[in-house]
């Protein structure tokens, strides 16, 4: 499987380190196109420490924790309009973008995109593929929820960065992950359970009355 994962400078980078991070552990992704946004270089440093610089593949490697010269990741530069994941002849499953900031979904709203991330999830749409967004912003103004609903009206999933507590997370990375899976499972990306609803234990059975 091959995806592109962009990442803007909304709130959350934890979120795009840990959907690369499972994607790579899942062993059915074979190639990610990475896009980030200048923006997204900048909330990475301040929220995780980390120094990313654009086309830096190895400084991308190491935030992930794999090797060096790993080849999953492949760095895209925002400006480059000739990148694969900007021609709908270049087959791969999907695109997700996370977190995706109220001025990108904006953007890709629009259809009049100006940069890769813009124009690879019109690709995206256009082919029929699947487009993750992963909403980053509170509250919600008329405008945004005006765009999610022409995005999800032209085929995008909205899946807002609002993690469940179900499964009475006791870190912020069990909080993140339970995100990060429900991500994964759009496009069938085999992942941990452990965050998975089964059922309320202790509900009662329910009692059968006469008549029903």
């Amino acid at each position: 499987m091959e995806l592109t994962v962009a990442i803007t400078g909304a709130s959350g980078a934890i979120y795009a380190q840990r959907t690369l991070i499972h994607m790579a552990a899942s062993g059915t992704v074979e190639r990610i196109n990475l896009i980030m946004s200048e923006s997204a270089l900048v909330v990475a440093r301040v929220e995780l420490g980390a120094t990313l610089r654009g086309g830096d593949v190895k400084a991308v490697n190491e935030w992930l924790g794999l090797p060096a010269d790993s080849k999953l990741i492949r760095f895209h530069r925002l400006d480059n309009m000739a990148a694969p994941p900007a021609s709908g002849s270049h087959v791969q499953a999907g695109m997700v973008v996370v977190p995706c900031s109220m001025g990108t979904l904006g953007a890709i709203a629009s259809g009049a995109g100006t940069n890769l991330i813009h124009r690879a999830a019109d690709v995206t749409l256009k082919e029929g593929r699947k487009l993750v967004l992963v909403a980053r912003e509170s509250p919600y103004n008329a405008i945004h929820l005006e765009n999610m609903l022409r995005l999800a009206h032209a085929g995008a999933r909205i899946l807002p960065a609002s993690p469940g507590f179900y499964h009475r997370p006791k870190t912020i990375e069990e909080l993140v992950d339970h995100l990060v899976f429900r991500i994964l499972d759009q496009f069938d990306i085999p992942h941990s359970t452990r965050t998975r609803w089964t059922g309320d234990p202790t509900a009662p059975e329910p009692v059968s009355v006469e008549g029903d």
